[in-house]
């Protein structure tokens, strides 16, 4: 089994930076979380992809490394979920939406990062060769974020009566909103 330092500094500083990013106040957007979270994804695609290929150099995987992969992946959700619940979220002055994480989700954050690094020496444990659950890092990361993003849209949307796949406050959102209540007012004036 391989292992370098670099494993675990790069994971503390993805986690930093998105933990920074976390503690702004900033708007809830249509589409910048989702791009960042593609990129995390395709990253995350990628890096898995040389984890296996350095785990099987010399003898092939057995169950139980992917299957703590799949684990790892699959404890990405419920802790986006958990995280999600404690991101603030309310109507900013000009009617926009805005979030804003607090010491909670920090500590969430870290709490995430914890996991991922218990599961990335266990599952590098198990493969007994290569760095397959550092390379995890990213699609975990791209998993437990774009379930948070993603909840939190959606009470954003609540929050303004907006349909969940629209921003509320942008102009997509207006103008679903718009249709929303031209419908609904079509339908009164039909029933009248």
């Amino acid at each position: 089994m391989h292992t370098t330092a670099a494993g675990p500094a790069l994971a503390l500083l993805v986690v930093a930076l998105i933990v920074r990013r976390q503690l702004r106040t900033r708007p809830v957007r249509a589409t910048a979380p989702l791009i960042g979270m593609a990129v995390l994804g395709v990253l995350g695609v990628t890096a898995l992809a040389f984890g296996v290929a350095s785990a099987t150099k010399d003898h092939p995987l057995t169950a139980l490394p992917v299957a703590l992969v799949v684990l790892t992946l699959a404890l990405a959700v419920p802790l986006g979920v958990v995280r999600a619940r404690t991101v603030r979220v309310w109507r900013g002055p000009d009617g926009g939406v805005l979030r804003k994480g607090t010491a909670l989700t920090t500590a969430l954050w870290l709490l995430s990062a914890a996991v991922h690094a218990a599961m990335a020496q266990w599952i590098d444990h198990t493969a007994t060769a290569g760095l397959l659950g550092l390379s995890t890092l990213h699609l975990y990361l791209a998993v437990t974020y774009t379930v948070q993003g993603l909840l939190v849209r959606r009470r954003a949307a609540r929050l303004t009566g907006e349909p969940a796949g629209t921003a509320p406050g942008t102009a997509a959102g207006a103008a679903a909103g718009a249709a929303a209540g031209a419908a609904a007012g079509a339908a009164a004036g039909a029933a009248a």
